[in-house]
């Protein structure tokens, strides 16, 4: 369903992903983990066509990001880690925006499942501008599944959620694999990742340290207690989960708000 091949994006002289290659199955529930700017962000906002790829193939839903950029586009949704909602459209009015332009019909009964499943139905009237941090967040996902796309593309999803949320969430995003629709999470919390994901890409300075389903890289490199958290250090070559991170995020990097 996710298919790259020797992706490579730069900003001026500085490398953000470099010749990155994986491929997700679809209906898994993957995830793409790695260091403070390993490429993640960059990575996503490609394969939803935010940002133009420098070099390398992109396939997301069957559809060539090259060739058919618009087609992508609808078959995908993309939640950001700070969603940029609009301030004077009410929660009610962002479902109405959505179901707009993405032509869709008798979507209302649907709108106030979502509503009610993320506890959002006292805030339909509600102006974004009022939302807290964790409202807004739920009011971008309410929005993403409402069109049922096939690919879902979640940055960083559980920031600003509280735990009745994160489960919520958690629940969700099984119920979006189990009805076909592939499911991409870019997280550093390890533990989210261990109990949700079943495929792993794991990144470092921009290319790709292991690419597989979760268990493979537990039984590979996960040592005797077959935990992420063993994998993700043995790989990334990190060897105390406190020691400090040896590169630093760049100004092309800054600028690309790739985390």
């Amino acid at each position: 369903m996710i298919e790259v091949e020797a992706f490579v994006k730069r900003y001026g002289d500085f490398v953000a992903v470099a010749g990155t290659s994986f491929c997700i199955p679809v209906g898994s529930v993957a995830a793409l983990v790695g260091p403070n700017g390993a490429g993640k962000t960059t990575t996503i906002r490609t394969l939803c066509g935010i940002l133009r790829p420098t070099a390398g193939r992109l396939r997301v839903a069957g559809a060539d990001l090259a060739v058919d950029p618009l087609l992508v586009k609808q078959r995908t949704a993309y939640v950001p880690d700070d969603p940029p909602l609009f301030d004077t459209l009410t929660v009610w009015e962002h479902l109405q925006f959505i179901a707009s332009a993405y032509r869709l019909t008798d979507w209302q009964g649907d709108g106030d499942g979502l509503l009610s499943r993320f506890s959002l139905s006292d805030k339909k009237n509600t102006l974004a501008s009022e939302l807290s941090r964790g409202m807004r967040q739920k009011v971008a996902i309410a929005c993403a599944y409402l069109r049922s796309p096939d690919v879902l593309l979640l940055d960083e999803p559980m920031t600003g959620l509280d735990p009745p949320s994160i489960r919520i969430l958690k629940d969700s995003i099984r119920e979006q694999s189990q009805r076909g629709a592939t499911v991409l999470v870019s997280s550093h919390l390890l533990s989210l990742v261990d109990d949700l994901c079943d495929f792993l890409v794991l990144i470092r300075q921009g290319r790709v340290l292991f690419s597989g389903p979760l268990e493979e890289a537990r039984a590979q490199f996960g040592g005797a207690s077959r935990s992420l958290e063993e994998v993700f250090f043995r790989l990334t070559g990190q060897e105390e989960p406190n020691a400090p991170e040896a590169d630093e995020l760049t100004p092309g990097e800054q600028a690309s708000g790739d985390d």
